[in-house]
């Protein structure tokens, strides 16, 4: 795992879409010279959320890369949200990401579907059919990494999987100003399972804010162990994890 401090908000986004650009770029590079895999997409799973802002507008600014020869997953969706709510992650993907580079392949969660539990399994059968080359991810307030909330399952082998939302998580999106209050927002999500998460080859993680210096240094100072209760602290074990944090979210490190 590797950290890097930058002085804002803006810089740390920046040079997290870079490193992730500079992945994505070789792994196109790479698949045009593996014999039989000319037509091969390079996957890559996209994060949501106010720490993400600034990260995919740096990263859809940038030329060079292919994105007709890449396949898109995204780490989350609300249970019960509808695509076009103001608060739904496939519609912040759609605004933020996908109508702006136009990946070749792009599968959203459709949290809406009456079966949740299907949908998780829909998509895990589709994860499961290559590798992913890149994991965009920030880190919660309560050191979720997507929703997996503490306690954290780190053991389940199911790519996605149903949660329930604690008050934590649930409080986080009401202050980023997604939903007006704690009654709005869903009790449950489609995520991506922990275990799933470190298959990629590499992380990109952005996390920064004040807000989420606790939660830093929970999971990743050098000291906190690896631990469910600290879901991200799972990075330190990741070969290939790059960490840009700004300032403000260093603090207490």
């Amino acid at each position: 795992m590797q950290i890097e401090v930058l002085s804002s908000k803006g810089a740390a986004g920046a040079a997290a879409a870079e490193r992730g650009a500079a992945i994505l770029k070789e792994a196109l590079g790479a698949s045009h010279t593996r014999k039989g895999a000319a037509d091969a997409l390079v996957r890559f799973i996209a994060a949501t959320g106010a720490s993400q802002f600034e990260m995919l507008e740096h990263l859809t600014s940038l030329s060079g890369i292919d994105w007709a020869r890449t396949e898109m997953f995204h780490l989350d969706e609300y249970v019960g949200i509808s695509a076009d709510h103001p608060a739904s992650f496939r519609r912040y993907l759609s605004e933020r990401l996908i109508e702006r580079v136009h990946p070749g392949r792009v599968h959203l969660i459709e949290g809406d579907r009456p079966d949740p539990e299907g949908e998780a399994r829909r998509l895990g059968g589709l994860l499961a059919e290559a590798p992913v080359t890149v994991a965009f991810v920030g880190i919660g307030e309560n050191g979720h990494l997507a929703f997996n909330d503490p306690p954290a399952d780190f053991e389940s082998e199911e790519p996605y999987l149903v949660m329930r939302l604690d008050a934590a998580c649930r409080m986080q999106q009401v202050g980023e100003g997604w939903f007006a209050s704690l009654g709005e927002v869903p009790e449950r999500a489609i995520s991506m399972s922990i275990r799933q998460i470190m298959k990629a080859h590499a992380i990109v993680c952005t996390v920064p804010d004040r807000r989420k210096a606790q939660a830093v240094r929970d999971c990743l100072s050098e000291g906190a162990p690896v631990s469910p209760l600290h879901p991200a602290s799972i990075l330190k074990r990741h070969p290939n994890a790059f960490i840009f944090l700004d300032r403000d979210s260093a603090a207490l490190l």
